[in-house]
């Protein structure tokens, strides 16, 4: 007998928990384990040549060769104590994911000996062939070559038995071909033209560094289950599906208790990431049933990039020791809530203060509006880019869904700050801003509550949260290195134009701080159409949206356009983050990835169709029409056996429907495809993908999950929602 959805469901439902056994240390004492970190390196590196790579991680002081053989010596050395065999260069190729070639230590000596080798050469530079990854037409196919350039300042791992070195990823010619480049240069940008404003505080040789804190949201399901899934497998969703009658509608699942099993693979997950470092601080149930969050606190956005992607690796490891797959996808269930990666951003000096937090003087209030006013002018100006950078096939699903962040992108300030905003237009005076006060409940035992300086709304894509932007509209599979980036380098372009148009003030002969208060002023007045404090989901909201200017298209291939505008060219090449060449590469490969998505989910939608539904379903229409034939003789009066037979017939003709439907959309649907990839322009096919192939799979869905609720529940070959939401 063939294996079924039964078997697979009673396998999953009837699973003995996996028992993981808790770490005998505390976390104090294998935290960071994994990570040739500074306590490592201690043990490994000399004094002088420690010193030098913190210059070159603090500084960006240039490692001479020197240097880094005296580095790749003491990192092979731990990497081999904690078992590495091989070493790889780890990068973010355009693909969304990282990517890693190992190669061994060892190397052949004298005859049939071989000795461990690791030389700075190794460390710094590799050359992995560049003509198979993304690369938007900046590398034709015959041109191969591309180099890996160790990265200092996001530290080396050991993950199983290699040991892993963050790198950037360009090519022959000098251009980007990853998102670490772009994300390191707009880090070293923003952190120039934030220092320049500091000096208008007194504020001199601070460091100024971006700060992220990403909140990952996820779906759980059963492996068994998962593998009798052809379209989760394929296109990482459920292109066909009933909704279960229970979902999340009696909002139970949100911070519910942690399902036993869930919590030995959370448990399992946090110690993993303890070891690479990873500072995990939260964990729990999200909205919808199997959906759950981890997070972790804030780190200098580079390496919580990097960790994120550490994260997303480690996660899909552990959660096959568990018997789950791990699903990132934004939306891989309809009818209920999809996955974001929220992404809290800030800007904050190396001694401690944060650029927007709201201080306890005139003076620190001022520096606070000031970067405020600046950063909401960027947001603004640049608010179609700002959505293109988190715009997928994927995340175009969950934006605009009553569940996450519309596809317009405004920004949520509070009642206090947006007060404080009002007064400095109204007055030429500085602003005072409430700290957080105090609220008693009445209740003895219960302490009272110190009640932050905003509130919070979950329909807005980039709310304020207090000292921090929350950019809610990233979505859970993306690397949030594409958003940052984008944050970074307006921010960094804006805070430019600021200290001109502040210089040309104090030119004119007005007080320095004067001059920095009338400019935020100025720079707040001519933005305030981005603030909005109200329901994000509402259609009063998209018209008001419309009328403000703000960008509302909702197209994923006619976001990308936003790439190569001519102001997005200006600001990149004016902070020196990407050239005109790259921005175009980019708005390319953005284009074809989402037409090659929508093309395997059509693909997968028709041989699911063809191959796994219909069949079923006209079985089943067989096994009715048989039935109707022998009632036929046993109620030979015509009325009787209308009267008997009526209610099968109407199936009958309702399977034939809904059959004779889905399989010629299918059949079109492929025709369609084949046209739209023998179209030339990128920019096209992603348009027509969206236009013509989208809609053929929402109204293919509708006609199979009619034959879901119909087809006898014990011959429908894939397991439905009701089984794969709920881990038993």
């Amino acid at each position: 007998m063939s294996y079924t959805r039964f078997d697979a469901v009673e396998e999953a439902f009837v699973r003995t928990p996996v028992k993981v056994e808790p770490p005998a240390p505390a976390t104090s004492e294998y935290y960071g384990c994994c990570v040739f970190n500074r306590k490592n390196m201690r043990k490994y590196l000399s004094a002088d040549t420690r010193r030098r790579v913190y210059e070159s991680i603090e500084q960006g002081v240039t490692l001479d060769r020197d240097v880094a053989e005296q580095v790749a010596a003491g990192m092979k050395r731990w990497a081999m104590d904690m078992g590495a065999t091989h070493y790889t260069h780890w990068f973010q190729p355009l693909t969304g994911g990282t990517a890693e070639k190992h190669d061994s230590f060892a190397e052949p000596y004298n005859k049939g000996e071989s000795l461990e080798e690791f030389t700075g050469k190794l460390l710094c530079q590799q050359e992995p062939d560049a003509s198979s990854f993304p690369s938007g037409g900046l590398r034709n196919t015959f041109e191969a070559r591309g180099y890996t350039a160790w990265d200092p300042s996001s530290p080396a791992f050991v993950m199983g038995d290699t040991l892993c070195i963050p790198t950037v990823f360009i090519s022959y010619t000098g251009e980007a071909l990853d998102y670490k480049t772009p994300l390191l240069k707009s880090e070293a940008a923003v952190s120039k033209a934030a220092a320049d404003i500091l000096e208008y505080f007194d504020i001199k040789n601070d460091p100024v560094y971006s700060y992220l804190g990403w909140e990952q949201e996820y779906f759980l399901v059963d492996a068994a289950l998962y593998a009798m899934r052809p379209d989760i497998i394929m296109a990482e969703r459920t292109l066909v599906g009933h909704n279960s009658a229970r979902n999340q509608q009696l909002e139970d699942h949100y911070f519910g208790c942690i399902p036993s099993r869930v919590l030995e693979f959370m448990k399992d997950l946090e110690f993993e990431c303890y070891k690479l470092g990873i500072p995990i601080k939260t964990r729990h149930n999200e909205v919808a049933p199997n959906q759950f969050e981890i997070a972790p606190v804030f780190e200098q956005a580079n390496l919580a990039i990097d960790h994120n992607l550490e994260l997303m690796a480690t996660m899909k490891t552990v959660a096959e020791r568990h018997g789950f797959k791990v699903l990132l996808h934004e939306k891989p269930f309809a009818g209920i809530n999809g996955s974001g990666k929220h992404c809290n951003w800030s800007l904050g000096t190396e001694s401690g203060i944060g650029l927007m937090s709201p201080g306890k003087t005139d003076k620190e209030n001022l520096r606070f509006l000031t970067f405020m006013a600046n950063v909401l002018k960027a947001v603004y100006d640049n608010n179609a880019l700002l959505k293109a950078s988190v715009m997928t096939a994927s995340n175009s699903h969950r934006l605009g869904a009553n569940e996450a962040p519309p596809a317009i992108i405004s920004s949520f300030l509070g009642t206090q700050v947006s007060a404080a905003f009002k007064e400095l237009l109204e007055t030429t005076d500085m602003v005072h801003i409430k700290g957080k006060s105090k609220f008693s409940l009445g209740i003895p035992q219960v302490p009272e509550l110190l009640i932050d300086n905003t509130d919070r709304n979950r329909t807005s894509p980039f709310a304020f949260t207090g000292n921090r932007f929350e950019f809610r509209a990233v979505g859970s599979s993306a690397n949030c290195a594409s958003a940052i980036t984008v944050l970074n380098t307006i921010t960094a372009s804006q805070l430019r134009i600021f200290k001109e148009a502040v210089e040309k003030r104090i030119s004119a002969g007005t007080p320095k701080i004067q001059a920095v208060l009338d400019e935020t002023r100025e720079t707040f007045r001519a933005c305030q159409s981005v603030c909005f404090d109200g329901n994000g989901y509402s259609d009063e909201w998209k018209a008001e949206a419309a009328k403000r200017g703000l960008d509302c298209e909702t197209s994923a291939p006619k976001c990308y356009d936003a790439f190569v505008s001519d102001e997005t060219i200006r600001v990149y090449s004016d902070v020196g983050v990407m050239t005109s060449v790259e921005l175009h590469a980019r708005a390319e490969i953005n284009w074809e990835i989402y037409s090659k998505k929508i093309e395997i989910e059509a693909r997968v939608l028709a041989d699911l169709t063809a191959n796994h539904i219909l069949p079923v379903s006209t079985r089943y229409q067989s096994i009715l029409l048989e039935n109707v034939s022998r009632m036929k003789d046993i109620f030979t009066d015509k009325k009787e056996f209308d009267q008997v037979a009526s209610g099968e017939i109407d199936i009958i003709k309702e399977i034939a429907l809904h059959t004779s439907e889905a399989r010629a959309l299918a059949v079109k649907m492929e025709e369609e495809c084949d046209e739209i990839e023998a179209l030339d322009s990128a920019r096209e096919r992603a348009i027509r993908y969206h236009d013509i192939i989208v809609p053929y799979l929402e109204e293919i869905r509708e006609h199979v999950d009619a034959l879901e609720m119909i087809v006898d529940d014990e011959m429908w070959p894939l397991p439905k929602y009701r089984e794969l939401l709920f881990i038993r």
